[in-house]
């Protein structure tokens, strides 16, 4: 088992109930594929570094979660074509 971190961009123009919806999803994702979250930080909206899509802000979400080699690939296969995601990244930490 690795440790992994996925950083989440959230559209910030979205409803509350859909925006903890989105980062939900992304959670089941993790353990549909045999991931184990083992912490979620939400670090709330933050002004981009450059537009993305016309917008200036976005929702920082960061989950940790241990999980085989093969699940990041299937959980950023999920990710990508999730509508509310702006950008994401996923990252293997060092032991």
């Amino acid at each position: 088992m690795n440790k992994y971190e996925l950083a989440l961009v959230v559209n910030a123009k979205i409803e509350d109930d859909a925006r903890v919806a989105t980062v939900e999803k992304v959670k089941e994702y993790v353990t549909k594929f045999g991931g184990t979250i083992t912490n979620v930080d939400d670090w709330g909206k933050k002004r981009l570094a450059y537009d993305i899509q016309k917008m200036r802000e976005g929702f920082y979400y960061f989950v940790q979660f241990d999980a085989d080699e093969t699940v990041p690939a299937q959980v950023e296969k999920n990710v990508r074509i999730m509508e509310n995601v702006i950008r994401f990244l996923c990252i293997r930490q060092d032991a």
